[in-house]
């Protein structure tokens, strides 16, 4: 293939869109329940999905574009997800100095609807055939999301019975534990990606 050969895949654009304004509706709904609730898990998730939505906007752009300007945005995608890791630990240090009070009846509601939206963005990209890095980076985000929603729910299970705001504390933390482990499978394919695309150096 010829590094600087993008080419028009439609199917991928709209379903680049959809996933967009999907994860753009979650991460509103997780900033004010978040708010709301009192809740890091949350908060972070919103963040994510926040995240998400800028790495998206980046994967359309570099739909039409070639596989060295691909793996590039994917690179950037990358490490957009590590950045918003890093500023997940400060939140839950805050909240665990100063205390915090989450209700677990709102954090499993909205995790619960975001787990079925983020499964839809899910399938939506399964759907792809032959999918560019980019896409895969998208289906990493949306499996990484889904697996958050869960835990979530746990945690709001958790913080009813105990009481405490330990479980949506410790679930922030996986969370962004989560988006490291992502950015690095992230980077590490990007990577691949443009070391093929240079026929095998770089």
């Amino acid at each position: 293939m010829d590094p600087d050969d993008g080419g028009e895949r439609p199917e991928e654009r709209r379903t680049l869109w959809a996933v967009l304004l999907l994860n753009a509706a979650i991460a509103g709904g997780f900033f004010a329940s978040g708010i709301f609730a009192d809740s890091s898990a949350l908060v972070a998730n919103g963040v994510d999905n926040t995240a998400d939505v800028a790495v998206y906007a980046i994967s359309l752009a570099a739909l039409t574009r070639g596989d060295q300007w691909k793996a590039r945005a994917a690179k950037a995608s990358g490490v957009m997800l590590l950045l918003f890791a890093i500023a997940i630990p400060i939140d839950v240090g805050r909240r665990y100095i100063m205390g915090s009070e989450p209700i677990g009846a709102t954090m499993m509601i909205i995790s619960a609807v975001a787990a079925v939206v983020n499964y839809i963005c899910l399938r939506l990209l399964q759907r792809l055939e032959k999918p560019d890095v980019n896409v895969r980076a998208a289906k990493t985000f949306s499996f990484n999301d889904f697996v958050s929603n869960g835990g979530i729910l746990v945690a709001g299970a958790l913080v009813l019975w105990l009481g405490s705001n330990l479980p949506d504390l410790l679930v922030g933390l996986a969370t962004a534990g989560i988006a490291i482990k992502g950015a690095v499978e992230i980077l590490r394919d990007a990577h691949g990606e443009e070391k093929s695309s240079n026929g095998g150096s770089i």
